[in-house]
């Protein structure tokens, strides 16, 4: 089995669409789990230790793809490496997923 690299690469905040669509608007602040850089290995079925359980959820199934080897050549590259993001709209935290050869 493969293991997976999660990188942080952007921790945000969609301050204009809550004020837009919130019922109360409120200020928003960036997630406060996960910072922008900290590195994860995945190296099974569990979540890494310290990751948010709601972004796990989120990018779940592309680790687990990678884990049996699969690949997302969706853009031309090689298929390994991946952009995903949680689903939270107001606070999203992107990830870098990176497929690492099996050892």
């Amino acid at each position: 089995m493969h293991k997976v690299k999660i990188t942080v690469l952007k921790n945000s905040v969609n301050q204009d669409l809550v004020d837009q669509y919130v019922q109360r608007p409120k200020t928003v602040s960036p997630c406060d789990v996960l910072k922008e850089g900290q590195e994860f290995i995945a190296d099974g079925i569990g979540m890494p230790q310290g990751f948010c359980p709601w972004a796990w959820d989120d990018i779940y199934k592309v680790v687990v793809a990678y884990f049996a080897n699969g690949s997302f050549d969706m853009w031309g590259d090689d298929g390994d490496t991946m952009i995903a993001c949680c689903t939270d709209g107001e606070r999203p935290v992107y990830f870098k997923l990176e497929k690492l050869a099996a050892e």
